[in-house]
């Protein structure tokens, strides 16, 4: 099996220091999953307000959110207020405009979290937005392994997270050193991103943290060693179908939807609503078109 090491890249969202896996000059996308920052894990000293992310608007896509360690509050332009705890997804649908904030609440100390976009495909793109928070999901033990189905269907089991295009995502936690072989779908790309410990094998191949192993589609196992303290998580999906797919600061789909997105976002047209929040306004850097 070949597999393509994707290495990060270092960001900033709201003040912390995070993980970008994709987009990636190597691969933008995994399925419909065209976004992965890994966030922490990060520890605030006191009177450090930790994650502070202003209003800022999507479009055409769908924001998950997987938190490991500490609490986030989402508050968006449906009027949506949301703490977001540990093995707790929120999924925020954008479909043809929303805002949002997110912020560590007072009295938080600690950030570890992974979000990720799925690409809405061309035929739901205008849909209206909308907000889900999903505080259980599907967990079991297989050896020295949990598992957690946090979108999708995998081991005979189905998670209750709205879906638009076929995906998966699975939090895979060593209790101990393990051996797993995961049946795969053959219609779906994969790829699995190394969220805690110094290594996890892959097939025969080592990664290291906040590394990203692409499988590719046509799989139907994969077989992964893990540490005591190996975290990884499972995506996969069909490939993406929109034409001329392109990522823009907060704006996914063609050049057309984001350059419009773009000019209403900056005229404060109400296409993308209010948020009843202190935080401050993002101005989105120039267009990178003509």
């Amino acid at each position: 099996m070949t597999i393509q090491k994707i290495k990060p890249r270092l960001a900033d969202v709201g003040g912390i220091p995070v993980a970008r896996a994709l987009p990636n000059r190597q691969r933008r996308t995994i399925g419909s999953w065209c976004f992965l920052d890994h966030a922490g894990p990060a520890r605030f000293a006191s009177g450090n307000p930790g994650m502070q992310v202003g209003q800022h608007p999507h479009i055409n896509l769908q924001t998950f959110t997987w938190m490991l360690e500490g609490e986030v509050l989402h508050k968006d332009s449906l009027g949506n207020k949301q703490v977001i705890r540990s093995k707790q997804v929120n999924l925020m649908t954008a479909g043809h405009g929303i805002v949002h904030t997110e912020q560590t609440p007072p009295g938080v100390d600690v950030l570890h979290a992974v979000q990720l976009w799925i690409a809405l495909p061309v035929s739901e793109m205008a849909i209206a937005p909308a907000f889900e928070h999903y505080p259980h999901l599907p967990e079991w033990i297989e050896g020295q392994t949990r598992m957690t189905l946090l979108t999708g269907e995998f081991a005979g089991r189905r998670a209750p997270t709205r879906q638009f295009t076929p995906l998966v995502c699975v939090d895979i936690e060593a209790l101990g050193p393990d051996h797993l072989e995961l049946a795969l779908n053959p219609e779906f790309e994969y790829g699995l991103f190394l969220i805690t410990g110094a290594a996890a094998r892959i097939e025969d191949e080592l990664f290291e943290l906040d590394e990203l192993a692409f499988l590719g589609a046509g799989k139907t196992s994969v077989r992964i060693e893990t540490t005591s303290q190996s975290r990884l998580l499972l995506l996969g999906g069909t490939p993406i179908d929109v034409p001329d797919f392109q990522i823009w600061w907060n704006f996914v789909g063609s050049r057309k939807d984001i350059i419009q997105a773009q000019k209403d976002w900056n005229a404060q047209d109400a296409r993308f609503g209010k948020v009843d929040s202190e935080l401050q306004r993002l101005t989105p850097p120039d267009l990178p078109w003509a």
